[in-house]
């Protein structure tokens, strides 16, 4: 039997251990570390910067005072409690969809419904770069897979003409994306997608992670700017990003929402997450819906055209290749002051590591042009 120490060193041999990293501080532009050291935070996702936001913190525990802090028990037993069925309320107005179903995270929300859209009988088609949880989703459903190069439409369109042929009456085909790639920053041709979807009878999941709350009217999503949002028979995304809090959520009809409250087994056997955290992200939603959302989006995007007029959202990486250049880079920058970890194997394809730098509108001008200055 193989001992934990010999996966461990070859890790390590490789470039590619980690190690949890204890920060001090809020979530913010600045964070200060265990060690003491206070550095310039470019690798959150708190793209609006809300996660430590007065108005948010406020209404969290205004919201613990009248519904506390726990569930009790799943949704489906008496965990079902008013903050979480005015959260999906929201979500769905705000969303533009019929219904919406919440989740403990994102990752629980693709590890639920995708088996519960598919299995064995169904064939489902996903980008390359999709994040794991969509990955790992699919393959638990055992349903038929078939990858298609990153964001290559030709072989989209090539894999739906096999599905089409192979699938029965009652199968389902699944095509499955980002809006905005969480590694690579780039947007997915949406709306070429959904012509390709509708034409060959297919379904879409569309991941808005990254998307939702700093793009479309109102921060409603890509598909949203894009004028596809109707045509994407599920729009899932989460609340850990612009929203600075935590969970996950899936925006669709009101039978498909009805079958994953029956099928999702991450939603049927989880305690139902904090009342008081679902009714924090309903102020959140209002919040980003608001004049103060438009505010927070115009200021992320100056951030975001202060470093580079081609970055296509709030991540841009910086490939170097080598696992090791990577973390030496990183360490680099650390003792500048700047937190920006290396990302390697497996969150990004071998050969590929990098620096993920990621911008909020908490950032200042000074912030982003001392990162600029020191970046080769």
């Amino acid at each position: 039997m193989r001992e934990p120490e010999d996966e461990l060193n070859k890790l390590d041999s490789a470039g590619l251990l980690r190690s949890l990293r204890k920060v001090d501080s809020p979530q913010g532009p600045m964070v200060t570390l265990e060690s003491g050291e206070s550095l310039i935070n470019f690798s959150s996702n708190d793209y609006l910067g809300l996660a430590a936001s007065p108005e948010l913190q406020a209404a969290f525990r205004r919201n613990i005072d009248e519904f506390g802090v726990g569930s009790g028990a799943s949704r489906l037993v008496c965990g079902n409690l008013t903050p979480h069925t005015e959260l999906e309320t929201r979500l769905a107005k705000f969303k533009g969809t019929e219904a919406a179903i919440a989740f403990s995270s994102g990752f629980a929300t693709a590890m639920g419904i995708i088996p519960a859209l598919c299995g064995k009988d169904d064939i489902i088609i996903l980008d390359k770069l999709c994040h794991a949880s969509l990955i790992d989703g699919a393959k638990l459903s055992g349903a038929t897979l078939r990858v298609f190069p990153h964001n290559d439409l030709s072989k989209l369109e090539q894999h739906l003409q096999w599905a089409e042929k192979k699938i029965e009456t009652s199968g389902r085909i699944l095509v499955i994306t980002e809006s905005v790639f969480s590694m690579d920053g780039d947007r997915a041709p949406l709306r070429e997608i959904v012509e390709l979807k509708n034409q060959y009878n297919a379904l879409l999941l569309v991941d808005e992670a990254h998307a939702f709350g700093i793009m479309g009217k109102k921060g409603r999503g890509l598909a949203a700017e894009l004028g596809v949002d109707k045509q994407v028979d599920f729009q899932m995304g989460t609340f850990s990003k612009a929203l600075g809090l935590s969970g996950g959520y899936v925006c669709a009809s009101r039978e498909f929402i009805s079958l994953f409250i029956n099928k999702a087994r991450s939603l049927i056997y989880s305690t139902a997450p904090s009342p008081a955290l679902a009714a924090t992200i309903s102020n959140a939603i209002q919040l980003i819906a608001g004049e103060n959302g438009d505010q927070l989006r115009d200021k992320l995007w100056r951030n975001i055209r202060l470093f580079s007029d081609e970055a296509e959202s709030a991540i841009v990486p910086v490939v170097i290749g080598d696992n090791e250049d990577a973390l030496q880079a990183s360490e680099n920058l650390r003792e500048s002051g700047f937190l920006i970890p290396a990302i390697r194997y497996p969150t990004v394809p071998r050969g590929t590591a990098r620096l993920r730098i990621t911008f909020s509108a908490a950032h200042t001008e000074e912030q982003i042009n001392a990162l600029k200055a020191i970046l080769p």
